[in-house]
């Protein structure tokens, strides 16, 4: 048994004593997720494949339940006599062998696991075939999404002077297609604030004070806070939370696939919409910033030659923050469908089931998830803030446009 299972399904306790329970989404996305770490991808794909596989689940079961409006055409077929699980299951596996056929072994054993706990008959063999049907569908629909068209990112410079020449990361999504939205600049924000103003060196000297390398202003809390917060961990804890909130109100299969695709949505949507602002403002890091607060018009900002960040700095713009976008969209959906109260639940490292933090609703996590980009000298305030707000605003449209009630 993998990590996640190990600590999600098999024997984390959540509040209320109730025992975390898988079922077939749960479990595909935990394949979903080994897949990925087995051929080391992370960020911007990663999320486009946790929501290829959702949304094609969803709308897998929604062909054969119609419980909830399905993401892709309403000519995909519909069979009320098949098995919703067997469609789900032959949907995820569909889209993960086309895009990771490298990982057959892996899927094939999730798809054996999960078929033998269906009863053999025409349902489930009409389950499998209408799944793998759904998802070609979603998958043809997102190929034209842009998100592998060639990076041709220019960096500006003069002739002659030099810059650092690894790449950022990613560059094309900033012009993908997002996942139901008119366009990736649908939410885009102001630009980030004046160096010369208050606000920018309120900014620049909290992080300067609490997210340096040698500070003495976090706390060995807040440090171990950052330490867990890695980019393996930023998108799997949402889930992980989702997996034990859906697993404690007892979700039923049509119910639970529509949280899963519409935070896989919102999420995915996130580094587009996100990475459209982040290269439209071309907005400094704090490492770049910092070293060079004597330039920056400001008397407030005073510069440090030698300050270094405790995380290292990502590869992409700062402005605005993919850590507060991130957590703005999946608290927003996760409460448009649970609510804001309270929520007891254990995250967990995605590589170490020793290492946890527990949290008492999604809005403490969200508050955690963006604190820890100060802590860790990556971000400043105000970039985290309006990353949030774009997030929330992204869960909102997703919630109101997708995977609605159809009775």
């Amino acid at each position: 048994m993998n990590v996640l299972k190990a600590a999600i399904v098999g024997l984390a306790l959540i509040s209320g004593d109730t025992l975390v329970r898988a079922d077939v989404i749960a479990d595909w996305n935990i394949t979903a997720m080994d897949v990925m770490k087995a051929v080391n991808v992370a960020g911007n794909p990663w999320t486009r494949s946790m929501a290829l596989v959702n949304v094609s689940m969803s709308d897998a079961v929604n062909s054969v339940q119609n419980r909830y409006s399905r993401y892709a055409s309403t000519e995909l077929p519909v069979d009320p006599n098949a098995s919703a699980e067997a469609a789900a299951a032959a949907a995820a596996r569909e889209i993960l062998m086309r895009q990771y056929p490298g990982q057959k072994a892996r899927i094939d054993a999730t798809f054996a696991e999960t078929i033998q706990s269906i009863p053999n008959n025409s349902a489930r063999v009409a389950g499998i075939a209408l799944g793998e049907k759904v998802a070609a569908a979603v998958f043809t629909e997102r190929q034209s999404d842009a998100t592998n068209t060639p990076d041709t990112y220019r960096p500006l410079t003069t002739p002659g002077v030099w810059v650092p020449t690894t790449p950022p990361l990613f560059p094309q999504y900033a012009t993908a297609k997002p996942w139901g939205m008119d366009s990736a600049s649908q939410f885009r924000p102001g630009p980030p604030p004046a160096l010369e103003s208050a606000l920018y060196a309120r900014d620049y000297n909290e992080t300067k004070e609490m997210g340096g390398v040698k500070s003495t202003k976090r706390t060995d809390a807040q440090s171990d806070a950052v330490r867990f917060w890695t980019q393996a961990n930023l998108g799997p804890a949402w889930y992980q939370a989702a997996w034990q909130v859906s697993a404690r109100r007892g979700l039923s299969l049509a119910e639970s696939a529509r949280v899963f695709a519409l935070m896989s949505m919102a999420l995915a949507n996130c580094f587009i919409v996100d990475w459209d602002a982040k290269f439209q403002y071309n907005f400094w890091r704090p490492i770049t910033a910092i070293r060079n607060g004597d330039q920056d018009g400001n008397d407030a900002t005073e510069r440090d030659a030698g300050w270094q960040p405790l995380n290292t700095t990502p590869m992409h713009p700062e402005y605005p923050s993919q850590a507060g976008i991130n957590a703005g969209a999946a608290r927003g959906v996760l409460e448009a469908v649970f609510g804001s109260g309270p929520e007891g639940f254990v995250v967990t490292d995605t590589s170490d089931a020793r290492l946890s933090r527990q949290f008492a609703s999604f809005a403490q996590m969200d508050q955690e998830h963006k604190e820890v980009r100060i802590w860790g000298g990556i971000h400043f305030r105000n970039s985290l803030e309006t990353g949030e707000a774009m997030g929330h605003k992204i869960a909102d449209h997703v919630v109101a446009n997708y995977m609605k009630p159809t009775r």
